[in-house]
């Protein structure tokens, strides 16, 4: 699906859940401009605050394409900030600040994702903006928290940092190698937007049953450790490391095997299962051998008797053709996929999971961006827009929100306060 187009146009009498929502954040890199592209998807209007010369901070991500006016637009920009327009505003300026405050109570959502205390030291923290808004939902998407003393309140936080913490490198590290960092892209920031949407879409359900706003506020390291959560929970049922460090884990094959064209996955956890895997490769002889009487003896003979089993069987076939026969069977597998094969795949494809946004450095190849994976029966998809320059919309909004005239926007731009 390519920017500017809808899928599913039979839903497009209803409108989109969210319209009429509008959400104004000081967003950067992922944590949060994630969670607002999807509320955006969803029908709410979007406004971006960032800085007026650079924007902010995930253009300068790598790898990166230019805009029409040669500016660098990083990755991490490109997929997160789809749907919104973007106003320059430099809210270190008293007069952007102010600026920021008569915006608020336009808008039903204020977010951020600054470091714990960057707002308050602004005078834009939740007490501040309430006062000006007391309706507000305020949102706070942060490494550790702002509701609740943390004593990382003060660290700064990427999603490796938080994937640390959450216990998940160290249960995977192999023993005495170092731990693979961000081994599934950011799900530290993904967690933490999803759970901020979440948070939002509850806040306003409370707004619209009381009439009050709150505060919601997600902590990162909190949205990865319930996304890791076999870490702690695993842990308290005894399963720890062995004494050389290395991980018991449970007596389920959940392994990758080698096909004629690279590798599937499957998994399997209860016998029926086993059964099923031994029918299909032609070891049936497996169902009744002494070795395999419990779960405990597929792991004690995976790589002796069972690795080469299914890889013998598997050498016959594609990755695909392994995946699907084994599923037919119900033996549950997939392919593991290269981007290559992703780009390709005909469920992707269905789904429309892949939005193709034109490149404007004259690069012929579109830049792709994840889609909505949230699928209403009752709401159209797409048309999605691009993402917007820096301070693009900041004429529009200004104009349109606060009624300023020419000559202030003027004033504003010489002193460097909006774009």
């Amino acid at each position: 699906m390519r920017v500017g187009e809808t899928a599913n146009d039979d839903a497009a009498p209803y409108g989109k859940p969210l319209d009429g929502v509008r959400v104004l954040a000081i967003e950067q890199m992922q944590a949060l401009p994630f969670a607002t592209q999807l509320l955006a998807r969803l029908g709410a209007d979007v406004v971006k605050v960032e800085h007026p010369v650079h924007g902010e901070s995930g253009r300068g991500a790598e790898p990166a394409m230019l805009d029409p006016a040669g500016r660098k637009v990083g990755a991490t920009f490109l997929r997160n900030n789809l749907n919104k327009r973007s106003v320059g505003l430099d809210l270190t300026q008293e007069s952007g600040r102010a600026l920021l405050l008569r915006l608020a109570p336009r808008f039903d959502v204020v977010a951020e994702n600054s470091k714990p205390g960057t707002m308050e030291k602004l005078g834009l923290g939740y007490a501040v903006v309430a006062e000006a808004h007391p309706t507000v939902v305020y949102v706070s998407v942060s490494g550790f928290g702002n509701l609740v003393p943390s004593p990382y309140a003060s660290w700064p936080a990427y999603a490796s940092v938080v994937e640390a913490m959450s216990g998940i490198y160290e249960y995977r590290r192999p023993p005495g190698g170092p731990p693979v960092t961000l081994p599934v892209g950011a799900l530290g920031d993904i967690s933490s937007a999803l759970f901020a949407t979440v948070g939002i879409l509850a806040a306003l359900r409370h707004r619209d049953r009381t009439g009050e706003g709150q505060y919601v506020d997600v902590a990162m390291l909190d949205a990865v450790m319930a996304m890791t959560d076999i870490v702690t929970n695993f842990w308290s049922l005894g399963l720890r490391p062995e004494p050389d460090g290395a991980l018991k884990e449970p007596d389920v094959i959940v392994h990758g095997f080698r096909a004629s064209d690279g590798w599937f996955v499957l998994q399997v956890a209860r016998e029926h299962q086993f059964t099923r895997l031994a029918s299909v490769v032609g070891r049936p002889e497996w169902a009744d051998d002494p070795r395999f009487a419990n779960r405990a003896g597929w792991i004690e003979h995976l790589d002796t008797v069972i690795r080469p089993g299914i890889e013998a069987w598997a050498a016959d076939h594609t990755k695909r053709e392994a995946a699907q026969v084994l599923s037919e069977a119900g033996v549950p597998a997939g392919p593991c996929s290269t981007a290559a094969d992703l780009v390709g795949d005909p469920h992707v494809a269905a789904r429309h999971m892949l939005v193709e946004l034109p490149r404007t450095d004259d690069v012929a190849d579109p830049v792709l961006i994840p889609g909505n994976p949230v699928k209403l029966s009752k709401t159209m998809e797409g048309p999605e827009t691009r993402v917007p320059w820096v301070g693009e919309h900041t004429e529009e909004v200004l104009t349109g929100e606060l009624g300023l005239s020419p000559a202030e926007l003027a004033d504003l731009r010489a002193a460097g306060v909006v774009t």
